[in-house]
């Protein structure tokens, strides 16, 4: 049988059909899929049967909208991504792998029209019996648009209009066979959690002001065996919304930063660094310009209005066409490639088995049952590094954030980077697990502690039980002017590929690349959440970067805390005569 999906990708990944790098990603994480199924650390497998046969069906479908009803005629993208998003499925169970579903592309590319064909082939074609289905939105009329493709697909041809009924005045589709129903909700409408969807489209992200309905959908979907939460949208000009950070994340992913077998992710837009003006490099943003020549005339018109008008013309052209978000000052702490190349497969273990023992650590304590991370700093010789870091987190808080964040908490767990402590009626941090986590790695590794660094806003319950381990304790104060020189350096090593970091712990990786900076008005540093971004956290980076600070501090052999040597400066310049008179 003949894998379209498979040849596309491959077409793709040796660069000859054109493609911006995060499709051609998404191609090769089919590819390099491929030769690990079926084993022990990827229990999936590619079924080209269950790929094809939504293909077929979608060639089946008519087209009623224009001067003239035609059949649907898919382009390889479109091949791609519907193919894949069924074509994978679960070894054992044989349900498909794919929960969730985000694609971004610029608009007049189709993205409500796949919605469309995966809601009718799923309401009536997949066995499932009874299922409920939505096309869900912030407000009603964009909730409509993909149930209205669906209306679409349905009243244009008399065979599939067999199997449906379409009542158009409740927003409400109904399988005859099946009995799934297929709605549009809205968040204005009443959408609340509890929806037990087998599909659900979500419409337009950008425009979303929080992530409330995606997590009113994908929260009912979690007792389901097989689901798709269907997420589609043109990227914008808000970097503090949700999008944005449901974007970065699925970036994440096809950069293998982050791990997440269940999501699919299909990504189209211009590169870094491509000229907007080259209309050689609009396809990668609209891949139906592959057969939609009048389309590409017309953004070639659009794009002379953007270049001569400027102002609003030429945003809605750079987000609208060339599916890029419009970036004012890029205020991030660590880029993702920099931060990528300082990966390793070197555990601690392996590190320790080197012949490096001795490391100072940094404790970011949260007040309010958070996460709370322990950083380990190990001098590695020639300005070198190696960063280990482990976090804890209350049971009951844990519960809250995996409804509000889009972190997997609960897989971090599982994969021994987040120690998870008490029971479901608990929301505080206990810092005994961190004491013992802290003995337990020096009695287990000969570790040498040659100093701890804490928070003092929250260290006052632990610090009898810190003196305990016999090194300097270093009270780090959490400002720009005390971080700034620790902040400046670790982003400087990460960008000369001079620290280290087990590259399996992803939750490191997720916090910092969550860091943005901030400064005071003497221009000093520290990092933040990026602004909007609640549900980011950072802990992991703030006690990475106590560690470093604490190794400023009494690397040299120093001790005291670090506002005890900043005086000493200060007393030192003035003695000399260097300090500034008033």
């Amino acid at each position: 049988m003949k894998d379209r999906v498979t040849e596309y990708a491959r077409l793709v990944v040796s660069g000859v059909r054109v493609a911006c790098q995060l499709h051609r990603l998404a191609c090769q994480r089919h590819l390099h899929d491929l030769e690990r199924q079926n084993t022990k650390d990827f229990p999936y497998y590619w079924d080209t049967e269950a790929s094809e046969r939504v293909l077929e069906y979608a060639e089946t479908l008519t087209i009623s909208e224009g001067e003239a009803p035609r059949p649907v005629r898919l382009i390889g993208s479109q091949i791609f991504s519907l193919g894949c998003t069924f074509g994978w499925m679960k070894s054992g169970t044989h349900y498909r792998r794919f929960r969730r579903r985000y694609k971004s592309i610029a608009r007049q590319n189709g993205k409500t029209f796949e919605n469309g064909i995966m809601g009718t082939y799923i309401a009536g074609f997949s066995g499932y019996m009874h299922g409920k289905l939505f096309t869900a939105a912030t407000k009603k009329r964009q909730a409509r648009l993909a149930w209205e493709q669906m209306a679409q697909f349905i009243k244009a041809d008399a065979d599939l209009g067999a199997f449906f009924t379409v009542k158009d005045y409740k927003s409400l589709i109904e399988a005859n066979e099946t009995h799934c129903t297929i709605e549009a909700l809205s968040r204005e409408g009443g959408l609340d959690d509890g929806f037990r969807s087998i599909f659900a489209s979500i419409d337009e992200l950008h425009q979303h002001k929080d992530n409330k309905v995606y997590k009113a959908i994908y929260n009912g979907t979690r007792k389901l065996k097989e689901t798709l939460v269907s997420m589609i949208t043109t990227r914008g000009d808000n970097l503090r919304s949700w999008c944005k950070e449901m974007d970065d994340y699925a970036v994440g992913i096809l950069r293998g930063d982050y791990t997440a077998e269940d999501f699919f992710v299909d990504i189209h837009c211009l590169d870094d660094g491509d000229d907007i003006w080259d209309p050689a490099n609009y396809i990668k943003a609209n891949p139906i310009f592959e057969i939609d020549r009048d389309a590409y005339e017309t953004m070639l018109h659009d794009a002379q209005t953007a270049k001569d008008s400027g102002g609003d013309d030429l945003k809605d052209f750079v987000i609208k066409c060339c599916n890029l978000w419009i970036r004012h000052a890029d205020n991030r702490y660590l880029h993702p490639d920099h931060w990528k190349a300082c990966g390793t497969s070197r555990s601690l273990a392996e590190i320790v088995q080197a012949g490096y023992t001795r490391c100072f650590a940094g404790l970011d304590l949260s007040s309010g049952g958070d996460l709370t991370t322990l950083s380990l700093l190990f001098p590695l010789g020639d300005g070198r590094f190696y960063i280990y870091s482990h976090s804890f987190m209350p049971y009951g808080r844990m519960q809250e954030h995996i409804e509000t964040d889009l972190a997997p908490y609960d897989l971090w767990e599982q994969n021994g980077l987040l120690t998870v402590t008490g029971g479901e009626s608990d929301y505080m941090t206990d810092y005994k697990f961190i004491l013992s986590h802290l003995a337990a790695l020096r009695d287990q590794f000969g570790l040498q502690y040659q100093a701890i660094g804490y928070d003092p806003h929250n260290a006052a319950g632990i610090l009898s039980d810190l003196e305990a381990f016999g090194c300097p304790l270093v009270s780090i104060t959490q400002s720009a002017r005390n971080l700034d020189d620790a902040t400046v350096a670790v982003r400087l090593l990460c960008k000369g590929h001079q620290l280290e970091y087990d590259s399996s712990n992803e939750l490191l990786t997720w916090s910092m690349l969550n860091a943005v900076t901030v400064q005071n008005s003497f221009g000093e540093i520290k990092i933040d959440k990026k602004p909007g971004a609640k549900f980011r956290r950072i802990d992991p980076c703030d006690a990475v970067i106590d560690a470093y600070k604490v190794q400023l501090v009494t690397g040299s052999g120093a001790g005291g805390t670090a506002e005890n040597l900043n005086d000493a400066l200060a007393e030192y310049l003035t003695a000399m005569g260097w300090a500034e008179r008033s």
